[in-house]
């Protein structure tokens, strides 16, 4: 028979003076710090809404991180405890007890709720460090703006009913309050729900920003102004976006959209999923990078020849981690610049994703040199590509110095393949045994994958679960 342990003297004394509410709110300010917590945490989950409202106005800790709590947070729990910060950020002289600073609405790992101690606060300098400085928020005033801190992902219409109170709550408030938003996703087509967000979002505070099912020539028009702002912007991804104009407008677009990225000077990653081409202009983009990338992500389009002679001409791109060009086109042009750009990054590179860009046997030389040097390599996708047998065999034995390859993907020899059926299995069986042999006379692989894409028996792609074999 288990024995429960009994409630802390702590934990009744918060409950204890949460029924009389009265007491309550009079005595607030001389709670000692270890029974705010536990106060406050019973009196939100019982929505004590004017509790609620006077605790926010003396709350002893630098930050209040509700992030943890946004799932079951009411809106008129919101709604209380805004109201106890306007009623604060109002008042020319502000109560001797309160250090707020930072309001965070984010989801963190944090186990704050849990630490009813004194001896452990939030403020401390590692617990800090790990959010964005006050560096992104400028003191403004005789008092520094509360920093209110939130990953946005607009993807429902309409929103969810506490960030639209909040958004509205912070746009009457300009000056006394930021809106810091460290990631904001957008899947919204109608431009303008990203917009109205943007202008309320202290841009300087904004490190990942990804946008979805947008058309190129609105996205660049309107989406400019905003981007230049973000000074500390770490990761830019679209996904999906897609033009319909002509390619003298499409230039025009892209030395818009170009010019952004003088501003961009900690930009780290940079994904597009173009659903068109750049058409020549790739290089106007690459030229104005201002960071070396650790990710390229160019995706589900097409580069003409000289958009590819660009990637190994600028030092932008010489210390890249990730280099993803999957089903970018590739057929029929020199890929000599790609393998310059190979040996260019052979010290850094980790991740490379050529799959499905229809990369014939014949243009296998032009990256093998580079490709061989990569020795920080541990990803390797070339599957879907148009290989002969004796070309992959080649390509296995290229990789015998990289000892660091743990995943790797190729496709079935051509000789195995057919217009009816995806593969003749009697021809691939055999091809593949001996191509595994031919890899094991250089190197030990680790996961592999040598076949059509999906496996047309069990429907299955390659991924990090990845065995070392192909059902069939």
């Amino acid at each position: 028979m288990s024995i429960q342990a009994p409630p802390r003297l702590l934990e009744l004394a918060g409950k204890s003076l949460l029924r009389d509410k009265a007491l309550a709110i009079s005595d607030v300010e001389e709670l000692p710090r270890e029974l705010y917590l536990p106060l406050f945490m019973e009196a939100f989950s019982r929505r004590h809404f004017q509790t609620l409202t006077v605790m926010v106005q003396a709350w002893p800790f630098t930050c209040l991180p509700l992030g943890s709590l946004m799932k079951t947070l009411h809106l008129e729990t919101l709604k209380a405890l805004l109201e106890g910060l306007h009623l604060l950020l109002t008042q020319k002289v502000r109560p001797r007890r309160w250090k707020l600073e930072v309001l965070d609405l984010r989801d963190v790992d944090e186990n704050f709720w849990a630490v009813w101690s004194g001896a452990r606060v939030l403020s401390s300098p590692e617990a800090m460090s790990k959010r964005q400085t006050a560096e992104d928020c400028p003191r403004m005033g005789e008092h520094q703006p509360l920093k209110v801190f939130i990953d946005v992902c607009l993807k429902e219409i309409p929103q969810d009913e506490c960030l639209r109170y909040l958004f509205r709550w912070v746009y009457q408030r300009r000056g006394l309050v930021h809106l810091c938003c460290s990631k904001l996703v957008n899947y919204l087509k109608p431009i303008k729900y990203l917009t109205t967000s943007l202008k309320i979002i202290h841009l300087g505070s904004v490190q990942e920003l990804e946008i979805c099912n947008m058309s190129w020539p609105r996205l660049i028009i309107k989406l400019c102004c905003y981007l230049k702002e973000m000074k500390n912007l770490r990761k830019l991804v679209f996904s999906r976006c897609h033009h319909y104009t002509s390619d003298e407008d499409l230039g025009c677009l892209v030395t818009r959209f170009s010019s952004v990225f003088l501003r961009l000077k900690h930009l780290q990653l940079l994904k597009i999923n173009m659903i068109t081409y750049f058409g020549g202009h790739l290089e106007q983009l690459i030229r104005c990078l201002q960071n070396p990338l650790e990710n390229l992500e160019l995706t589900c389009g097409y580069l003409l020849e000289e958009d590819v002679k660009c990637l190994s001409q600028y030092p932008s791109l010489g210390y890249l981690k990730h280099l993803n060009l999957s089903y970018v086109l590739l057929f029929r042009i020199s890929l000599e610049p790609l393998g310059a750009l190979l040996e260019k990054v052979a010290a850094t590179l980790e991740t490379l994703i050529l799959e499905g860009c229809q990369i014939h046997y014949s243009q296998l030389s032009d990256i093998l040199p580079g490709l061989s040097r990569c020795s920080q390599l541990t990803t390797f996708y070339f599957g879907r590509n148009f290989m002969s047998m004796d070309a992959l065999k080649d390509l296995l034995r290229h990789t015998s110095g990289l000892s660091k390859l743990s995943l790797e993907t190729y496709p079935a020899p051509w000789e195995s393949l057919d217009s009816l059926v995806p593969v003749r299995w009697e021809i691939f069986a055999p091809l593949r045994a001996e191509l595994m042999r031919t890899l094991r006379e250089v190197r030990q692989p680790r996961r592999i994958f040598i076949g059509p894409t999906p496996c047309p028996s069990c429907g299955s792609s390659p991924s990090e679960e990845l065995e070392l074999h192909l059902c069939c």
